[in-house]
């Protein structure tokens, strides 16, 4: 109690003894980053230089050797060519010497052995080879041998030592920097060791002085809490220890105190808690059994309005066929209006129905090819194409994961909304392409139609969404809103190109197949791809055109795609005569709506309807 009354509280005591232990710790470790600084070094002295310089001093023999047998054969042959060993070899003994001068600039010895290893064989050289192919070039292959002496050999001899000389200095500095490395390593495990010494011995002082100044105390409090947490609320708690824990106990004395007479208000507190959780709780279920009943009523409340819907349409046709012209024109009119009102109402479920059904009903995905399903969709379409004189036609779309009639129903609404909304005095012209965007299709569907204004772009895909008047151009304003949830349940996205400079384009992206990534991107590496398709050219993302795994026909040319340029997809057509009635194909959103009427094909085409691929 002494100790504490002269200020040696718990603070100062820990304190005292975390920098006692800081300091020393603190000057093994600059001692260990010395040490370890010198081992990197002497590493990597050995793994950059001396390692490195061993391996050029044998390749300097061996360049040595292949000049003294380039000068041989040729000596015994007379053939130029045998001297491209020599040649060769007295270049690349310039490169290994730079380069062991180099390495070994800070080893005197290897500099000197290798000055004298140079100079003894550019004396080789001069005395000896450069006499002997001068000699067997101008006197003939005996002349030259006759230069070859045992004193000449004995010179080359002499080479071979000093090169010996020179492995031998850089065999010295390795031995000595593993020296060094090895003493060094020992002097860092030896700091270690006097660390974790420190470490231990810290340790234990501390869990001694824990044990009198901490834990004893702690010990005592926490029984008096425990009794007061038993129920004795009434238990007076008194500290020991250090002046901190005495103060503790005093402030959980008046936390005691507290309790007792908070205790009422936190049971209060604890139930309205209570409450407030079932209700969330109840809430929750609530709305999971709302949602729940919302995604199953688009479908039942179209699957059942069907029979008594059907009644209505059935029965208001056969008023209007059998009492038509019995009855005053009024009573005509009325009668037109509610079967136009049933059938309107029939195609509005219909459509209801097939969009509740996108994502619930699945065949599971496959890989599909669009160049097939462009031909199911040419097959749909052409009545309403028929009609129009309009002209549809696709490049080489990829195979992609998906399911087909979904697939289909989303390029029919596309289409069949291109022919629907055209211009009076302009043949419709509808082009399907695709191009590979990083690791998704991006596919368009253009026209030369009527267009979209901008900021009309993002209403067209709301449920229900007209820009036009129903008796311009009839529908139900769901389409393109199935063909929204289509693309986005196969993982893509839609939306409307605002920047086209004439007619429709909407584009819509849909997941690529690992392997068509993997071949765009060894295309790309390989070389620039061959453009193909108005959307064809690769730019700077590295977009490439589809690939030549669906059913399109090869080009004449042999490139095995099928091209088109944009003068064979976007002509102007002629224009329709003034008095055609407005075809009943689709709307913006794409729904399809009515067979159109009968009539003879116009504007000279074989059906009425053009179709090309490519």
């Amino acid at each position: 109690m002494n100790t504490y009354r002269r200020g040696w509280t718990l603070r100062r005591r820990v304190l005292a003894l975390l920098a006692l232990v800081g300091v020393l710790l603190v000057g093994l470790a600059v001692a260990e980053a010395a040490v370890a600084a010198k081992n990197r070094a002497y590493t990597d002295t050995l793994l950059t230089r001396t390692g490195p310089l061993r391996v050029q001093g044998q390749e300097l023999l061996n360049v040595l050797l292949d000049q003294e047998t380039g000068v041989r054969g040729y000596a015994v042959s007379g053939n130029r060519a045998d001297l491209a060993p020599y040649e060769q070899g007295v270049r690349q003994e310039r490169d290994v010497a730079a380069t062991i001068a180099d390495l070994g600039r800070d080893y005197p010895a290897i500099v000197d052995a290798l000055r004298t290893a140079q100079q003894q064989a550019a004396d080789w050289r001069r005395t000896v080879a450069e006499p002997v192919i001068a000699t067997t070039g101008s006197s003939g292959t005996a002349a030259g041998q006759a230069l070859i002496t045992a004193q000449a050999r004995q010179q080359f001899d002499e080479i071979r030592t000093s090169v010996g000389d020179l492995q031998t200095a850089i065999l010295a500095e390795r031995e000595r920097g593993a020296r060094d490395i090895e003493r060094t390593g020992n002097m860092l495990v030896m700091l270690l060791i006097v660390a974790a010494v420190v470490v231990v011995l810290a340790g234990t002082l501390m869990l001694l002085s824990l044990e009198r100044m901490v834990i004893r105390p702690l010990t005592g409090l926490a029984q008096q809490v425990r009794e007061v947490a038993a129920g004795d609320y009434q238990h007076h708690i008194a500290g020991s220890g250090p002046p901190e824990f005495r103060r503790l106990a005093d402030d959980v004395d008046v936390m005691r105190q507290k309790i007792a007479k908070d205790l009422a208000e936190v049971r209060a507190a604890r139930e309205n808690i209570e409450w407030v959780n079932s209700q969330l709780q109840k809430q929750a279920e609530e709305l999971t059994r709302s949602n729940r009943d919302l995604e199953q009523f688009a479908y039942v409340a179209s699957h059942d309005l069907q029979e008594p819907l059907r009644k209505v349409a059935s029965f208001c046709q056969l008023l209007q066929r059998r009492y038509a012209g019995q009855l005053d024109e009024r009573a005509d009119q009325y009668i037109a209006f509610a079967v136009d009102g049933a059938q309107r109402m029939q195609r509005l479920i219909n459509d209801l129905l097939a969009f509740s059904r996108i994502g619930r009903l699945t065949t599971g995905f496959v890989d599909v090819d669009l160049n097939r399903v462009m031909g199911d969709v040419a097959s749909q379409t052409e009545p309403g194409r028929q009609y129009a004189d309009a002209e549809l036609t696709w490049g080489e779309l990829p195979v992609i994961r998906g399911e087909e009639p979904l697939l289909t129903n989303l390029l029919v609404n596309l289409v069949s909304n291109s022919v629907k909304f055209r211009r009076p005095d302009v043949a419709p012209k509808v082009r399907v392409s695709a191009r590979l965007v990083g690791d998704e299709w991006e596919i368009t569907c253009a026209d030369n139609g009527i267009g979209i204004e901008p900021e009309f772009a993002d209403k067209i895909f709301v449920i229900f969404q007209r820009l036009h008047a129903k008796d311009a151009y009839p529908g139900t304003g769901i389409g393109l809103a199935i063909v929204k949830k289509i693309v986005e349940y196969h993982g893509g996205r839609v939306w409307v190109d605002t920047d086209q400079a004439e007619g429709t384009a909407i584009r819509f992206t849909l997941p690529a197949r690992p392997e068509d990534v993997e071949a765009a991107k060894v295309a790309a590496e390989a070389g620039p791809a061959t453009a193909t398709g108005e959307d064809a050219p690769a730019g700077p993302d590295g977009d490439v055109p589809a690939g030549s795994d669906g059913d399109v026909p090869a080009a004449p040319d042999g490139g095995g795609t099928a091209t088109t340029s944009d003068d064979a997809s976007r002509p102007a057509g002629d224009a329709e005569p003034a008095d055609r009635p407005t075809p009943v194909g689709r709307q913006p959103d794409g729904t399809q709506d009515e067979d159109p009427p009968g009539g003879p094909p116009g504007h000279g085409t074989t059906g009425g309807t053009k179709e090309r691929v490519g």
